[in-house]
């Protein structure tokens, strides 16, 4: 499966993470290109490149077609973040910055420790019920978090740290997929050895396209997100989609 159905949007399985992206010229040009490339998929957050990631997106894209996904996250950083007021201020500054009226995936970027699920879930889903959000998901949780985020709202996708090297959220997967959610995994290309080499030397692709093939492997819901700044590497992680790896059991050893 090549692409994969994201908060209402058909999008290739690869999508783009945009932490390090500015308002420079080549950055904005670099996202035009990446779209007419074929990516559909673009994750930012509030606090990106202190926001100049989501203006450099804005910017790029306004006016773009409804069929390129951008998501973007709000909450995160000292405890309080996750306040509703705090979020609703985010919110504007993204739906701003972003130049449209609705966000097609919108993330609680942390869950708050001062802050009960519920409020901060709820600021979001006041932003849904008026047509300025379209889906909802939830950043860095467990099973458990994933299971209370979803007796207040429907949850699209989950977005946590996850690579060929730290699997620590197998459990989350594994959950994602039994429940038809959304697992973005963020850092996917961190992580290598011997089995990644020879299985990009076999065939006859790089080491990243190779660990996204397999986390492409690890189940139908993953759609990781590598960063670039790079229409090259872009292509190269798209390219991930098409790459059988045949017997990959070595490749994870």
């Amino acid at each position: 499966m090549t692409t994969f159905r994201l908060a209402g949007v058909e999008v290739p399985r690869v999508g783009l993470g945009t932490n390090r992206l500015t308002t420079a010229p080549e950055h904005v040009a670099f996202v035009r290109e990446a779209v007419a490339a074929g990516l559909r998929h673009i994750d930012t957050a509030h606090g990106y490149s202190g926001g100049e990631s989501e203006r450099a997106i804005g910017e790029a894209l306004e006016g773009a077609a409804e069929d390129v996904l951008v998501a973007t996250k709000g909450g995160y950083g000292d405890a309080g973040q996750g306040k509703p007021e705090v979020l609703e201020a985010q919110i504007e500054q993204s739906l701003r910055s972003l130049r449209t009226d609705t966000i097609g995936l919108y993330y609680l970027h942390r869950v708050d420790p001062e802050t009960p699920l519920e409020q901060s879930l709820g600021a979001i889903k006041a932003y849904v019920d008026r047509g300025a959000i379209r889906h909802i998901g939830i950043s860095a949780v467990s099973v458990e978090q994933i299971e209370h985020a979803r007796q207040v709202v429907p949850i699209a996708a989950v977005q946590n740290h996850y690579n060929l090297a730290e699997r620590e959220h197998d459990d989350v997967v594994d959950y994602c997929e039994r429940e038809g959610i959304a697992f973005v995994p963020y850092f996917p290309l961190h992580g290598s050895g011997p089995g990644v080499a020879a299985a990009a030397q076999r065939l006859g692709v790089t080491e990243n396209t190779v660990k996204l093939a397999w986390l492409l492997r690890r189940s139908p819901v993953v759609a990781p997100i590598p960063g670039t700044r790079s229409i090259d590497h872009l292509r190269e992680n798209l390219a991930a989609v098409e790459v059988d790896l045949g017997d990959a059991d070595d490749i994870a050893a």
